[in-house]
């Protein structure tokens, strides 16, 4: 593969820079929304996807190690979430799986290795599918079961908090109601406490990592989008894609073990920690003590176990 080290063409690079940091960010009209995504290094092009609630800044303990292994990094921010547009519309897994291919199509032009955290892994997953030949590899870090917990029907522990979903979903549809969740959620401290409780490492919850998740919700339409990724369709299962004949890339699946959210003993968990059995080229790994978002929660420990999968998979320019 040749290596992708030309500067990035976009329209714009309006979003404010990343404290500290030496990333490029930039601007690009997607269905006539604006998206903001941000580049670094030079080599074998790997995709970060952010999670349910975070944006591109949630890597920002990886894209640097990732990059001077020898790749460029691209981490888009996907709509509706983090830095791009809000749009009042149905947000749907499929909105961001298209969003995810037309990406990399005007951009990475190269098969790349998608890595991705909660529902990001999900949407990588979906993207492999529809688009097997722009994706050289997987990695999955703690992979979410669904856009939200209506798609996990066959764990106990959901069947029995369906009803309770399904009062959330009416009184978000009541727009006085869902601001007032909304205003509640958001705030700063809470933000922080729902952080430690699915963080193995509470250190890592500085103020930063609040901010990143905070400052989002402050733009406009983040409610609406909020709303409506909570009440939405859940989206095709991860058993469901890996069912794909198209799906054959390499996987890694990195699974932090000290997750409430995605719990290693749920059925998430149980299948990826299965699938290496059945499934060629499919490794799976346990960070100890580690919990939703192990990039972030423990990066060293992370890039031990990605980095030289990345090796395996596509060599980066150092070793070239």
């Amino acid at each position: 593969m040749p290596p992708v080290c030309a500067q990035t063409a976009a329209p714009s690079s309006e979003a404010q820079p990343a404290p500290a940091r030496v990333w490029s960010q930039h601007s690009w009209k997607w269905r006539g929304h604006s998206v903001k995504f941000i580049t670094h290094g030079c080599g074998p092009p790997v995709v970060l996807v952010h999670g349910f609630g975070a944006s591109s800044l949630h890597w920002r303990n990886n894209i640097e190690a990732i990059a001077e292994a020898g790749y460029k990094v691209y981490a888009p921010d996907l709509l509706g979430l983090g830095a791009s547009e809000k749009p009042v519309m149905d947000y749907e897994m499929e909105v961001w799986r298209d969003q995810l291919i037309d990406f990399m199509s005007e951009f990475v032009q190269h098969p790349a290795v998608l890595v991705g955290n909660s529902i990001g892994s999900l949407a990588c997953l979906m993207v492999a599918e529809a688009a097997p030949n722009s994706v050289s590899g997987v990695a999955l870090l703690n992979c979410a079961g669904g856009m939200n917990n209506k798609a996990i029907s066959d764990d106990w522990r959901i069947r029995l908090a369906l009803p309770f979903f399904y009062s959330i979903d009416w009184l978000l549809r009541r727009r006085s109601v869902a601001q007032n969740l909304f205003d509640r959620f958001r705030k700063p401290d809470n933000i922080a406490g729902i952080l430690r409780n699915v963080y193995g490492n509470k250190a890592a919850v500085d103020a930063e990592l609040v901010q990143i998740i905070y400052q989002p919700s402050c733009d406009p339409g983040a409610l609406d989008a909020f709303v409506s990724i909570i009440t939405g369709p859940p989206g095709p299962r991860p058993d469901m894609l890996l069912s794909s004949d198209s799906l054959t890339q390499p996987l890694l699946v990195i699974w932090g073990d000290n997750d409430p959210m995605t719990p290693a003993n749920g059925p998430v968990g149980r299948f990826f920690q299965a699938l290496p059995a059945t499934r060629p080229d499919t490794n799976f790994h346990f960070l100890k003590g580690v919990g939703h978002c192990p990039h972030d929660d423990a990066p060293d420990l992370t890039h031990t176990v990605l980095l030289p999968w990345l090796e395996c998979t596509m060599p980066g320019m150092r070793s070239s």
